[in-house]
């Protein structure tokens, strides 16, 4: 494959910045260097290092892409400021704004936040980005180019709108998992084998999505579709859809995370 994406520095490469790396890899990749003191060994189109003091000499990516767990941005952060100035530095941490890395990196720094999410790992992510001042039109481009290749991308001009973001979108997939595995759960209380009642769940959940992935009609007009007047489904919508059940509960839900995704900026 012709290479289509310049030399590119991935602080952190666990299960986000693994499977961003491998979107990369197949967008087709000149180099790429993972700092990672943590992996066993280099993942495949990359030259792994353990600390930034082992970066080649010489190299010169042209994005930096943030990958580390929040609480290790204060004690990484200043270590890479020196590539301010020449690359895009591009976070996928957690609640840390722009003027938090601005002061490790140096108020120069161009940084672009994105808040992407983990069907990244089966190019089906969803992430949300935000372009600070500073941030060159290239420079956008070639985010939009880094978190596209795992998924759709979308951008925002309020960096505030990335904590509940973070909380509806970033989060999401777990609170999907979660009705999977509720659904499990409750069908082997009603006396389904637990094979067969694992499988019903999962495929249920997953063909619920690709159905609401291919249809123009909302999510409201597609549960409407399945609830037939009087019926089983009407039955059980009425016990999920009480004022304080679902409704209630995902309202306080995401407004926890978004919550914590601003305590996460300090």
């Amino acid at each position: 494959m012709t290479d289509t994406l310049p030399p590119l520095l991935l602080l952190g490469c666990g299960k986000m910045g693994g499977a961003m790396l491998a979107g990369w890899r197949e967008r087709g990749l000149s180099e790429a260097v993972v700092v990672d003191p943590f992996l066993a060994e280099a993942p495949a189109g990359a030259t792994l290092v353990k600390s930034p003091d082992a970066i080649p000499a010489g190299f010169a990516p042209a994005a930096v892409i943030l990958a580390i767990k929040p609480q290790e941005a204060p004690a990484s952060l200043p270590l890479y400021a020196r590539f301010a100035g020449q690359a895009v530095f591009v976070s996928i941490m957690a609640g840390k704004t722009v003027a938090f890395m601005r002061g490790l990196l140096g108020q120069d720094a161009a940084v672009v936040r994105a808040m992407p999410n983990t069907p990244a790992a089966v190019r089906r992510g969803f992430t949300v980005a935000f372009g600070a001042s500073g941030v060159s039109d290239a420079q956008r481009s070639l985010a939009d180019t880094l978190l596209g290749a795992t998924g759709e991308v979308d951008w925002v001009d309020d960096e505030g709108l990335l904590d509940p973001v973070t909380a509806v979108s970033g989060g999401g997939p777990a609170y999907v998992f979660l009705l999977a595995e509720l659904l499990e759960k409750a069908a082997i209380e009603q006396g389904i084998p637990a094979g067969l009642a694992r499988r019903m769940a999962r495929s249920t959940v997953a063909g619920s999505g690709a159905l609401l992935a291919a249809s123009e009609e909302d999510a409201a007009q597609l549960r409407r579709n399945v609830t037939s007047p009087k019926g089983t489904t009407e039955r059980a919508l009425a016990v999920m859809m009480a004022e304080t059940a679902w409704p209630e509960t995902i309202s306080r839900a995401i407004a926890a995370a978004t919550a914590r995704s601003r305590e996460l900026a300090g």
